[in-house]
C-alpha cells in the first residue's frame, strides 16, 4: 500500500478512535515506515499514534523520525513517557537527537535520563564535531582474555540486550587497552573450556576518537566492517561505531560534497524541509562570488573590443569555447575529487595525475578540434584562417581546463581545504577567463590584430 494511502487510512481510523485496528496495522510495519506516517497526519493524531505503537517498536520508530517530529513528541510527552523512550534508546541515538534539539528540550531529555546515561552522553558530546568519537556508542561488550567461552556466553546473555551489537566482542586488558576481537560465531563454535585469548583475533582495526568521521567510514569500506572500535590516544577502548551510523555519515558527507560542488552552502536538511529563505541563504553567497569572478571575462572581452569590431565572426564562437572549457575542466575536477574522497588519490600522486590528464587533454582537444574545423569549413563557411584560430584555441582551452581541473582539487586537499569546492562553478569561472585570453591571443598572433 502506498504511503499516502496508508497515512490517510491511519488518520481516518484515529479519527474514529479505532485504536486497536491501528495497532494491528502498524504492528506489521517496519519502524522506518511507521516514522514516515507521522509526516502525513495532524499533530494531535501523531501524539496518539505514538502512544499506540508497541513498546518494542517505539524507540526504534522515534529514532527514524525527522527532528521536527521528535521535538513535537518530546514536548507532548509526560516525564514518565520521556524516561521510558530515553531508556530504550542507545546512547549514540540519544546524542544524535540532542544535537538537533533546542536547549530547553535537551535539558528535559537529560533530566529524564539516568545518571549513567548522562555521563556517557556528556563523554560523547565533548568530542569534536564530525569526529569518530562524536558518532560512537559506548554500549558494547568487553571481555577479558582470561575468560572462558562459557563465561563469555553468560556475559553476553547478561548484558547483550543493552549492547548496540553482539556480533563482535572486544577483548581488553585490566586497564581497558584494546588487545583483540572475537566474533559471536567464533564464540558459539568454540569449546566452553577454551580461553578467549586462544580464539581471539589480535589484528584489530580501530580508529582514534579525534579522527575525522569520514576516515572511520573509509575503514568500513576498505575492510568490509560491520563495526569499528574507537580508542583514545592510549589505545584504551572507549566506544564503537556501527555500520548503520557509518552509512548515515556516508550519506551526509556525500550530500555535502554534492552541494559544495554545485556551489551551494550545505544545509543538512531535506529539500522540502528547507524554507525558501534558507535555500536563498545557501545559494546566494556563492552566486555573488561567482558573478563577481565572472566580471574578469567581461574585462577581457572589453580589452579586445577593437579586435572584435574588425572580426565580428570571432564573437559567435566565444560561448562554444567557454562552455567546452568549462565542461572539460569539470570532467577532470569531478574525477579527481571523487578519487580524493575515496582515498584512491593523494597529493603525492599529483605528477602522475597531471601527466595522465595532459595525454587525455591532447586526445580530447585534437578530436574536438578536427570535428569543429570540419564543421566551420563545411557548414559555417568560415575562412580557413578563422577556422584554424578557433580550432587551435579549442585544443589549448581543453588542455588548460583539464590541467586546472585536476590540480586545483589536489592543491586544495594539500592545504586542508575541501576539494569539493573546486568543482564545476569555480573551475568554469577560471577556465572561462583563461580560454578567452588564449582565444584572443591566438587571434592577435595569426590575424595581426
Amino acid at each position: 500500500m502506498a504511503r499516502d494511502t496508508i497515512g490517510s487510512k491511519i488518520s481516518a481510523l484515529l479519527e474514529e478512535k479505532q485504536y486497536k485496528t491501528v495497532r494491528d496495522i502498524i504492528s506489521e510495519m517496519q519502524p522506518y515506515d511507521i516514522a514516515a506516517l507521522f509526516e502525513d497526519i495532524p499533530e494531535k493524531q501523531a501524539i496518539i499514534l505514538f502512544r499506540i505503537i508497541p513498546k518494542n517498536y517505539a524507540a526504534e520508530t522515534f529514532v527514524e523520525m525527522d527532528p521536527d517530529q521528535q521535538e513535537m513528541l518530546i514536548r507532548s510527552f509526560t516525564d514518565t513517557e520521556l524516561r521510558e523512550v530515553a531508556n530504550e534508546l542507545f546512547i549514540d541515538d540519544i546524542v544524535g537527537i540532542l544535537e538537533e534539539m533546542p536547549a530547553n528540550v535537551v535539558k528535559r531529555i537529560l533530566d529524564n535520563s539516568t545518571a549513567e546515561d548522562r555521563m556517557m552522553i556528556n563523554e560523547i558530546l565533548r568530542y569534536p564535531e564530525d569526529s569518530a568519537g562524536s558518532i560512537m556508542t559506548t554500549e558494547f561488550i568487553s571481555l577479558r582474555s582470561d575468560m572462558t567461552i562459557a563465561d563469555t556466553i553468560n556475559k553476553i546473555r547478561r548484558v547483550g540486550l543493552d549492547s548496540e551489537t553482539i556480533d563482535t566482542c572486544y577483548v581488553t586488558d585490566n586497564v581497558r587497552h584494546l588487545i583483540g576481537t572475537v566474533s559471536i560465531r567464533t564464540i558459539i563454535l568454540s569449546d566452553d573450556s577454551k580461553k578467549v585469548e586462544e580464539v581471539m583475533d589480535r589484528n584489530v582495526i580501530s580508529v582514534n576518537t579525534t579522527e575525522d568521521q569520514e576516515e572511520a567510514v573509509n575503514l568500513f569500506l576498505k575492510y568490509d566492517l560491520t563495526v569499528l572500535p574507537v580508542v583514545d590516544n592510549d589505545n584504551r577502548l572507549v566506544g564503537i561505531v556501527t555500520v548503520d551510523d557509518a552509512l548515515d555519515v556516508l550519506q551526509e558527507e556525500t550530500t555535502e560534497d554534492i552541494e559544495k560542488m554545485a556551489a551551494i552552502t550545505p544545509t543538512y536538511k531535506p529539500y522540502l524541509k528547507n524554507s525558501v529563505l534558507e535555500i536563498w541563504k545557501s545559494r546566494t553567497p556563492w552566486l555573488l562570488f561567482l558573478m563577481i569572478s565572472a566580471t574578469f571575462t567581461g574585462m577581457i572581452i572589453t580589452h579586445f573590443e577593437d579586435a572584435l569590431k574588425v572580426y565580428v565572426v570571432l564573437t559567435a564562437y566565444i560561448p562554444m569555447l567557454m562552455d567546452t572549457g568549462g565542461n572539460s575542466g569539470s570532467q577532470a575536477s569531478v574525477t579527481i575529487i571523487r578519487g580524493l574522497s575515496l582515498n584512491e588519490l593523494d597529493f603525492t600522486d599529483i605528477f602522475r595525475v597531471v601527466w595522465k590528464e595532459i595525454r587525455v587533454a591532447v586526445l580530447c582537444g585534437i578530436s574536438l578540434a578536427l570535428v569543429n574545423f570540419a564543421k566551420l569549413m563545411v557548414i559555417d563557411k568560415v575562412s580557413v584562417q578563422v577556422s584554424a584560430i578557433i580550432s587551435i584555441t579549442l585544443v589549448m582551452t581543453v588542455f588548460i581546463a583539464k590541467l586546472v581541473g585536476c590540480t586545483l582539487p589536489m592543491l586544495a586537499k594539500k592545504v586542508n581545504f575541501d576539494p569539493a569546492v573546486m568543482a564545476s562553478p569555480f573551475i568554469t569561472t577560471i577556465v572561462d577567463a583563461l580560454s578567452l585570453l588564449v582565444y584572443f591571443g591566438t587571434a592577435s598572433w595569426l590575424l595581426g590584430i
